[in-house]
């Protein structure tokens, strides 16, 4: 049987060769996925804000930018190559709806921007995604594989 680990709310976890990482409620937050498709090291990390601005950083991977730098460190450290790693992204929705024309209220759109942007930076190629639009969902990904499924309650899984 494959090892399942779950990845919570501003956290990551790693696998290598075998195993699925998973994340529920993925609203307007990301998950992302990193995949060195050579060695099969694997990571997943859900973020909740584009940017680190918090003066004691509690939680690096709270946010797209030190969580995703900080995910591809681990991942070197483990023998994975940044010009291999590839990456697949889900979430992003706006859950909210706040009055005027408000950046505020599309939390989840100035992630996705701040993960692509950041993944730019890194030079990581974005292979996939699933995001916006106003669902909550949950990311499965497959360590062996590479293969990312999105589920969202009532509509059928579709593959990242």
């Amino acid at each position: 049987m494959m090892e399942r680990q779950n990845v919570g709310i501003s956290d990551m976890k790693l696998a290598r060769t075998k195993g699925t990482l998973v994340t529920y409620a993925l609203g307007s937050c990301v998950g992302i996925c990193l995949w060195d498709p050579l060695l099969k090291i694997g990571a997943l990390v859900h973020i909740m804000l584009p940017i680190n601005m918090e003066t004691n950083r509690t939680s690096q991977f709270k946010y797209a930018d030190s969580g995703i730098r900080l995910t591809i460190n681990k991942m070197e450290l483990m023998g994975a190559k940044r010009a291999r790693i590839v990456a697949k992204i889900a979430g992003g929705a706006k859950m909210f709806n706040v009055p005027g024309n408000s950046s505020l209220g599309n939390i989840g759109q100035r992630n996705i921007e701040s993960v692509h942007q950041v993944l730019r930076l890194e030079g990581i190629c974005l292979i996939k995604e699933d995001v916006g639009g106003s669902a909550a969902r949950t990311l499965f990904f497959d360590v062996a594989t590479g293969e990312g499924t999105v589920k969202i309650y009532g509509n059928v899984e579709r593959k990242l």
